[in-house]
């Protein structure tokens, strides 16, 4: 029996196309890792994308990846709530399954929502390949740049748990997480040296990554390297894949 997978991830809702194809294209390349399995995508910045990913798939239901970052306000009530309000509008003309506990913040309980890309065991690992790849020595500093949150301590703590495993595991000097939307905040940094990495802890390559992220840092003065966001990373898929099939 094919199994689905539906990988979701935010988007760009002043743009929503460029982001939905690039999740397009994660999807194709998680496929190969996955036989026998449907893999799917949609974010929930395009309108009716995720209606109509749930309507393809049919009644048969699957397992929903959050390509986020984090376990916040849009993992733990607003994907739930998109994911419900979703399936009935895909099988059900927007009315209600009649399933026990499917609804709302509940969710549907034809889906079951897996813990997140950013929480996955294997990032932090990830991480660490990257930034030895990179050439960040011992004694190092790196500056860990994340989304933040104003609605959840949990992205900011997450993204300060994974700064601390990495100075620990790398022996760095110094590595710190700095954040667009909180405190501390990326504009705001200081004391980083010309030979620092910057290492983008997020799950796409949208405009926070190209426009926000190096204008915030052009802004503190950060004169190190950045590299691409985490999620971009060509090992990424096979990660996914695997926690889709342990999942």
């Amino acid at each position: 029996m094919t199994q689905t997978a539906l990988i979701v991830a935010h988007g760009q809702p002043s743009d929503p196309e460029p982001a939905e194809a690039a999740l397009a294209r994660l999807a194709g390349q998680v496929a190969p890792h996955l036989p026998g399995w449907q893999v799917m995508s949609a974010t929930l910045a395009k309108d009716g994308a995720l209606t109509g990913a749930l309507a393809k798939a049919g009644g048969a239901g699957g397992v929903v990846y959050p390509m986020f970052m984090a376990d916040g306000w849009f993992t733990r009530q607003h994907l739930p709530d998109r994911l419900s309000k979703a399936c009935h509008a895909a099988l059900f003309g927007g009315g209600s399954c009649g399933r026990a506990g499917c609804g709302g913040s509940g969710g549907c309980a034809l889906w079951r929502i897996v813990p997140p890309f950013g929480l996955d065991p294997q990032v932090l690992d990830l991480a660490l390949r990257v930034l030895h790849e990179a050439g960040v020595p011992p004694g190092g500093e790196v500056l860990l740049a994340a989304h933040g949150s104003g609605r959840s301590a949990a992205p900011a703590e997450v993204a300060q748990r994974v700064a601390v495993r990495l100075q620990d595991g790398l022996l760095l000097a110094r590595c710190e997480a700095a954040f667009i939307e909180q405190a501390p905040r990326l504009t705001e940094v200081t004391g980083f040296s010309a030979d620092a990495v910057c290492l983008p802890f997020f799950a796409a390559e949208g405009e926070h990554v190209t426009d926000d992220l190096p204008d915030a840092l052009a802004q503190a003065g950060f004169r190190g390297r950045i590299l691409p966001p985490l999620g971009r990373d060509a090992r990424v898929p096979s990660l996914i894949a695997a926690a889709l099939s342990a999942g």
